[in-house]
């Protein structure tokens, strides 16, 4: 998986544009990756985004702001359109002819460095922050957030048991896609409390009726609008495979918002907390989570 620290995906973003560093002056800001949308509006910058693409759902301001689409398939027309200062890209933004055209109109490209753990959200927070011109108050949201990650630390270390989940991204050719290792899904089952039940494999990958038996999962998880796309938790929980899983014969699927629960963003504590009271019902309320 491509990661890159902050000092590189500074060096990307002068590469691609003019370089700004902070930039105070970026009155007209696109954002193309829903993690980083949420993060401008908590350095209350918001104001000064026209754009955004179609995974910045949050926060319901962001709905107000023209789409340039999504944000592995940007468009270099529609993002010129609305005549952008500065363009805030995810890691996986592109395609990258995209970027490159919008550097060469001038636009300045800052692309963020991926976040795969908790543990580099407050990176790519410093890293908005340094490229919007509003350092103080990212180094303020990053204190924030690694104490409400520490709080809910601590309350999950003293839940009872560690069920056993399954996250499914999506069904193709008729077997679920799910999440192994070296993925986000991974890290918010064992941040909440969970033990991964395709911690056998890597990456997402699907997965076969033997392979769903083998791993028995307690609990399928599952993303609310991909959910939908597939029919209900009910429609997954009803499929052969996963009808005779401890989770089928109990009926229990946990579904939560995507940007929510896969974002690693500002609210990614809160995402915790909330996957963790859904994992451990008994347990949860007596430690005050």
């Amino acid at each position: 998986m491509w990661r890159m620290g902050l000092a590189a995906a500074l060096a990307l973003t002068i590469g691609l544009g003019p370089a700004q560093g902070e930039d105070e002056d970026a009155a007209r800001i696109v954002v193309a990756g829903g993690d980083l949308t949420e993060i401008v509006f908590a350095l209350g910058a918001g104001d000064r985004i026209v754009g955004v693409d179609s995974t910045s759902n949050w926060p319901p301001e962001a709905a107000e702001r023209a789409q340039v689409g999504y944000v592995r398939r940007l468009s270099a027309e529609g993002v010129l359109s609305l005549a952008p200062d500065l363009v805030i890209a995810a890691a996986d933004a592109g395609p990258q002819v995209a970027l490159e055209q919008l550097g060469a109109a001038g636009v300045t490209i800052a692309q963020a460095p991926e976040a795969a753990t908790a543990g580099e959200i407050p990176e790519k927070i410093a890293f908005v922050g340094e490229a919007i011109g509003r350092g103080d108050e990212a180094a303020e949201l990053v204190s924030a957030f690694e104490a409400a990650m520490a709080t809910v630390r601590e309350k999950v270390a003293q839940l009872d048991g560690n069920p056993r989940v399954l996250f499914i991204l999506s069904v193709q050719g008729g077997a679920p896609l799910v999440g192994g290792l070296d993925t986000t899904a991974h890290e918010m089952i064992t941040l909440a409390g969970g033990e991964n039940a395709a911690a056998s494999i890597e990456g997402y990958k699907p997965m076969n009726r033997e392979g769903i038996l083998a791993a028995a999962p307690d609990v399928i998880l599952l993303m609310e609008q991909h959910a939908t796309r597939m029919g209900g938790a009910e429609t997954i929980l009803a499929r052969p495979e996963i009808a005779l899983t401890p989770a089928g014969q109990d009926g229990r699927a946990i579904t939560m918002e995507g940007m929510l629960l896969l974002g690693f963003g500002p609210r990614t504590p809160e995402a915790v907390a909330a996957l963790a009271r859904a994992l451990h019902p008994e347990s949860a309320a007596a430690v005050g989570l």
